[in-house]
C-alpha cells in the first residue's frame, strides 16, 4: 500500500524541517509528502527544501488562500498513496508511528487515531497523553459532543477519504468532519493507544484552540446539518 503524507503548511518555516526530517526518515522509497502552502513562496517554501534535501518524496505545491480546511484538502487531493496520513507543520513524528499504524490498515481498518504526547514548543512534554487527558472515545455521538479526532494523529483510506470529499463549505473542522462521517457509515474507526508524535503546542498554533461555548455550539449545530445534507 502506497502511503501518502498531507501536510498543510502555513507560515511554518519555523518548524516545518524538523517535522519533514521525522516523516522521511520512516516513509517507504515510494512514499510521498505532499506539501501544501497557504502562503506561497516565501520562508515556508524555502523551509520545505532544505528539509527535503533533493528527496523527490517531498511535493511542494501551492495552497487555494482559503483557511486551514481549505488547505487540507488541497493536500489530500493532490495524494496519490492508498493509504493518507494527515500531518499538521509543527510537530515530530516518533520513529515507530507509520509502522504502527499501518499494522491497523492491514488489519483492515478505514481510519486510525493515535494517542500523542502533548508538548510545548521545546517538545517538552506537558501531557503524557493525550487520549487520557481528553477522555477520548470512539462514538459517533461521544465525538460530536467532544471531538477527540485531531487530524496530526489521523490516517485514512483512499475510499474513507473519497466519501469525505469534497469537504463543505464553511467546515468547522476538517479532522472532525472525516471522522464523524465515517462513525456515521459504520466504516471501521481504530483508536490505537499508542503516543506516536509530539504534538507541539506554541503561541502560533493554528489547529486546536479553545472556543468559547457559544462557538462550540454553533459549530455542532453546523456539522449536524452537514452531515444530515451529506448523502
Amino acid at each position: 500500500m502506497k502511503i501518502s503524507v498531507a501536510l498543510a503548511a502555513y507560515k511554518g518555516e519555523k518548524y516545518i524541517g524538523e517535522q519533514i526530517k521525522s516523516i522521511l526518515a520512516q516513509l517507504p522509497p515510494d512514499g510521498e509528502i505532499i506539501v501544501s502552502d497557504d502562503r506561497p513562496g516565501g520562508e515556508t517554501m524555502q523551509a520545505v527544501i532544505a528539509a527535503a534535501d533533493g528527496d523527490c518524496r517531498v511535493k511542494y505545491i501551492e495552497g487555494p488562500g482559503k483557511g486551514v480546511c481549505a488547505n487540507f484538502e488541497n493536500a489530500i487531493c493532490a495524494c496519490s498513496g492508498d493509504i493518507i496520513f494527515l500531518s499538521d507543520q509543527d510537530d515530530v513524528w516518533l520513529p515507530e508511528k507509520v509502522g504502527s499504524v499501518m499494522r491497523e490498515f492491514e488489519n483492515g481498518a478505514d481510519v486510525v487515531l493515535h494517542d500523542a504526547f502533548v508538548t510545548d514548543s521545546a517538545l517538552e512534554v506537558k501531557e503524557k497523553s493525550f487520549f487520557s487527558a481528553h477522555s477520548s472515545g470512539s462514538g459517533f455521538w461521544t465525538n460530536l459532543l467532544r471531538n477527540s479526532f485531531v487530524g496530526c494523529c489521523m490516517a485514512m483510506t483512499r475510499e474513507a477519504a473519497e466519501m469525505c470529499l469534497p469537504f463543505p463549505d464553511n467546515l468547522p473542522m476538517h479532522d472532525w468532519w472525516i471522522a464523524l462521517l465515517a462513525l456515521k457509515r459504520h466504516k471501521n474507526v481504530v483508536l490505537l493507544p499508542e503516543q506516536l508524535i509530539y504534538w507541539r503546542r506554541h503561541e502560533n498554533t493554528v489547529t486546536g484552540k479553545k472556543n468559547s461555548l457559544a462557538q462550540q455550539l454553533k459549530w455542532r449545530a453546523k456539522m449536524i446539518f452537514l452531515l444530515i445534507e451529506r448523502k
